[in-house]
């Protein structure tokens, strides 16, 4: 069972006849976001979810921003946090997924790749904290690990952490979409940010044994792959 219609619900679509799992994708997916009706939305929907389906593993994807020191007090980071203690507290069964920042098909204009694609082509001026780095995984390469946790019961009752063994600085970022593009962004430099640290011992042998690289031209392959110049 899959509860959600973005880009992590349909990448999980294989699941939906699944009577094992209920794949919880419905919750407020932009970091930046801060409205209160919003995150109380997810709150309430997950709450019904785990009433109605105890006899499941529930399967929850939260946020690798929580390792990051400049988000870790946000509303986003706060509220996937809460959720994390909802579903340890009230279900019996669960797999919670903290991801990082996931890259695939998708309409979301707020996840970082598209913000920094949009203003790049559009020149629109941007701001940009120079010290920050981000963690960014193909969408592909994320199901791959959850699907080989999921379908061999690797764990049970566990928060994991699913991401590249690898941070890129912004700036890194930003020059191989100018160079993928062959565009030049109007970006505002600022002397601050921090980026994840992010354990990911245990899913660098599932990467392994699909033989996923995370070599230096990973991400340029990425904007290959979802968005052909």
């Amino acid at each position: 069972m899959v509860i959600g219609t973005g880009m992590i619900a349909t990448e999980f679509k294989s699941y939906q006849a699944d009577d094992n799992y209920v794949i919880f994708a419905s919750g407020v997916s932009d970091s930046t976001h801060t409205r209160e009706d919003a995150f109380e939305r997810e709150s309430k929907l997950l709450n019904e979810i785990i009433e109605q389906h105890k006899d499941k593993v529930l399967v929850y994807f939260s946020t690798c921003s929580i390792y990051d020191i400049s988000m870790k007090n946000s509303a986003y980071v706060n509220h996937k946090l809460k959720m994390e203690e909802m579903i340890i507290r009230r279900h019996s069964s669960y797999l919670i997924f903290r991801l990082s920042n996931v890259v695939g098909k998708t309409n979301n204009q707020h996840t970082v790749v598209n913000f920094f694609i949009r203003n790049i082509l559009a020149k629109q001026p941007f701001e940009v904290w120079q010290h920050a780095s981000r963690n960014i995984i193909d969408i592909d390469d994320m199901y791959r690990a959850c699907d080989e946790i999921l379908q061999n019961k690797l764990y049970t009752n566990t928060i994991l952490n699913i991401a590249n063994p690898h941070n890129y600085n912004v700036l890194f970022i930003i020059e191989t979409i100018e160079t993928h593009f062959k565009a030049k962004g109007n970006q505002i430099l600022v002397p601050k940010g921090s980026g994840p640290i992010i354990d990911t011992s245990i899913v660098d042998q599932i990467f392994r044994k699909f033989s996923i690289n995370f070599g230096p031209d990973y991400f340029s392959k990425l904007l290959q792959k979802y968005f052909p110049a």
